[in-house]
């Protein structure tokens, strides 16, 4: 099948699902959040150039050093078919916004089923670079299809799996385009405009819900981000917490969130709401 077919399969499956979302509500809408229990799953996201391969390699090797059975994998890809997505969407030639949004959701459910569900129903713990954050920042924002309409279609997708914890590595436009130098695939080389709104939706998602997510600043060496990342998954839960409704980065309101995530002249520090990943396994939160 070729690529413009490709395109106007998934362009009609959009408008299908449009469909029924005007008649039977929201079609995320009816996806309850499910456990990851007894597994564990992890999630690192953030603009291109943050350095999240690093992290997740420095993760892996910690909780494998403790005894965990970890699985690593990534986003597109991890699967054959998945494979064969990123290669499509992030090397290929030009897709359409609404195709593209639908091929990554098509590629998390695919994921999910095959390799994420099962993992943690043998009691793993499954670290991912990237997950559905980055479709709701990078086709929601950055490609001005919505937020919402991402999050539901991604929602849907994945079947209401969400991450325990989702570490955002924060970094700027300017700061990504120098790490990665003259290597970009379709995505990296968009405009520092597009890469400004995909950062500005992962910090929007943080402010959402400020105890499932991490936020650190990507410019800080990475020994130091290493470090904070264990100290939020060690963090025991404590009785006299402040709700997540209430505490936000470094024990700011939510509202005080909210603030700091639309200025983007300074990167937000790390997140000190929230509660080892045992203590947010039970359901709480949303993506």
């Amino acid at each position: 099948m070729e690529l413009d077919d490709i395109e106007r399969v998934l362009t009609v499956g959009s408008h299908r699902l449009g469909s029924v979302n005007e008649t039977h509500g929201a079609f995320g809408a009816s996806q309850p959040r499910v456990s990851t229990a007894p597994g564990r799953f992890i999630c690192f996201e953030g603009g291109d150039g943050a350095g999240k391969s690093t992290q997740v390699e420095l993760l892996t090797a910690e909780l494998t050093r403790r005894g965990d059975d970890v699985l690593v994998t990534r986003q597109p890809g991890g699967t054959p078919l998945g494979a064969q997505i990123r290669e499509l969407v992030l090397h290929g030639d030009h897709v359409a916004p609404r195709a593209e949004a639908l091929l990554f959701a098509a590629d998390k459910a695919h994921h999910v089923e095959e390799l994420i569900r099962p993992a943690l129903a043998a009691g793993r713990v499954v670290i991912t670079d990237r997950y559905t954050d980055s479709s709701i920042a990078y086709q929601g924002a950055g490609r001005h299809l919505g937020a919402d309409e991402i999050r539901e279609l991604q929602h849907w997708a994945v079947g209401g799996l969400f991450p325990d914890l989702t570490i955002i590595l924060d970094v700027t436009p300017e700061v990504g385009r120098a790490r990665r130098g003259d290597l970009h695939d379709r995505l990296e080389a968009e405009a520092d405009d597009f890469h400004s709104a995909v950062r500005r939706g992962f910090l929007d998602l943080a402010a959402r819900d400020p105890e499932r997510y991490l936020v650190i600043d990507a410019g800080l060496p990475p020994e130091q981000i290493h470090a904070r990342v264990l100290d939020r998954l060690d963090r025991p839960l404590t009785a006299g917490s402040r709700p997540s409704e209430e505490l936000g980065h470094d024990g700011l309101a939510a509202g005080d969130l909210g603030a700091t995530a639309g200025d983007l002249g300074a990167a937000p520090s790390e997140g000190a709401a929230g509660s080892t990943l045992s203590g947010i396994r039970d359901g709480r939160g949303r993506s």
